[in-house]
Parts: structure tokens; sequence; C-alpha cells
């Protein structure tokens, strides 16, 4: 009798799981089709490069925002 239930419950159990590994192989495969479909009737606009010689400027105000988040950090450390 406790061999018929052992039996059985492998049964569920493999059943069970074979259940969620198919679920799992569909939705994989369906989002690589959505994947395919979407790059192909909706791709991304390519950006225009930006020129290297405009490399971007610190500010004054960086520099202010540099000197109080140090002076909070010194004040911070003095505590």
């Amino acid at each position: 009798m406790e061999t018929n239930l052992i039996v059985e419950g492998l049964k569920f159990m493999a059943l069970g799981m074979g259940t969620v590994f198919l679920f799992l192989i569909v939705l994989i495969g369906m989002m690589n089709l959505q994947a395919k479909v979407i790059t192909r009737y909706f791709p991304e606009p390519h950006a225009a490069p930006d020129s290297p010689s405009k490399a971007p400027s610190a500010p004054a105000k960086d520099n202010k925002k540099i000197a109080a988040i140090t002076a909070a950090i010194m004040h911070h450390n003095n505590v």
C-alpha cells in the first residue's frame, strides 16, 4: 500500500513539474517572437553622434555643490 502512494506522489510531482516546464518553454518562445515582431515593426531611431569637440565644462554651480558636500562630510567626520 505504501509503495502505491509513493508511486502516485511521484506521478503527480512529474506531472506538475512537466506542466511548469512546458509553460516556461512556451513563455520563452512567445517572448522571443514578441521581441522579433517589435524590433521589426517598431525599430528604435538612431541618435546622431555628438561631436567630440563639445565637452561639457563644469559650471560654477558644481564647484559650490562640491564645496558644500565636502564641508558636510568634514563636519560629519569631526562630530
